[in-house]
């Protein structure tokens, strides 16, 4: 299943949704720069110092620097369908959170949710030599605050069988359950030296995810005692 858009219309302009699409955007096209007038070795070094490394916070744990690249490393992309996919999900997702919270609450919590999937990754990995990079476990907390805040929502989803595709409207709980039940089994099939070894951090997923969902909790309750009370009057 791949998310394309979803029906549920938001009541303001969600600008700090689009602003740190933005940014995610103007870092790659950043690198695509660098790549070109420069070539890979200046990109890897670029990535080497922006994207955050669990081994050199096993080392320096006091250090800054180290800090530093947990938020930077939420900005950094590996290539155009890691850029394209996580974009795309924050595009979907990532409005009608903000419109529930707030820009800068929202921001705070997309913050949040990265540095913990970050946390995440890095015990999962066993404060591996490999540095990560992504966006991707922040909007796992936004698909998390989704799941909790509009699970009737309906999402335009594409279906794939084997060589054929359907378009159909889907609850979004089921997108969003089936999408974190993916990424919880590929993670805990990576257990073991594998998790080492680079690729997707899945365990920064189902991170991110736990902590949006717990962070958009008193949401929830304010939402659940408003409608009880309108029941009531």
């Amino acid at each position: 299943m791949f998310p394309l858009k979803d029906e549920n219309p938001t009541s303001r302009l969600t600008w700090m949704t689009w602003t740190i699409i933005g940014l995610d955007v103007a870092v790659f096209a950043y690198e695509l720069y660098l790549q070109a007038t420069a070539g890979a070795g200046a990109l890897d070094a670029f990535y080497l110092t922006w994207a955050f490394d669990p081994a050199h916070l096993a080392s320096s744990a006091g250090s800054p620097a180290v800090w530093v690249t947990v938020f930077t490393a939420m900005f950094l992309h590996a290539g155009w369908l890691h850029i394209g996919g996580n974009m795309l999900y924050l595009w979907i997702f990532g409005n009608n959170v903000e419109d529930r919270m707030g820009p800068w609450w929202f921001l705070g919590f997309y913050l949040v949710c990265g540095v913990v999937a970050t946390i995440a990754q890095t015990v999962a990995s066993g404060f591996a030599d490999v540095p990560t990079l992504g966006a991707s476990g922040a909007i796992a907390g936004v698909l998390g605050a989704y799941l909790l805040l509009f699970p009737r929502a309906r999402v335009l989803t594409a279906i794939f069988i084997i060589v054929f595709f359907e378009v159909a409207l889907i609850p979004a709980w089921v997108v969003i359950v089936v999408w974190f039940v993916l990424q919880l089994g590929s993670g805990i099939a990576t257990v073991g030296p594998a998790s080492a070894g680079g690729g997707v951090a899945y365990f920064a997923h189902v991170g991110g995810f736990v902590c949006g969902v717990l962070l958009a909790l008193p949401l929830w309750f304010a939402s659940r005692r408003r409608a009880a009370f309108t029941a009531w009057r």
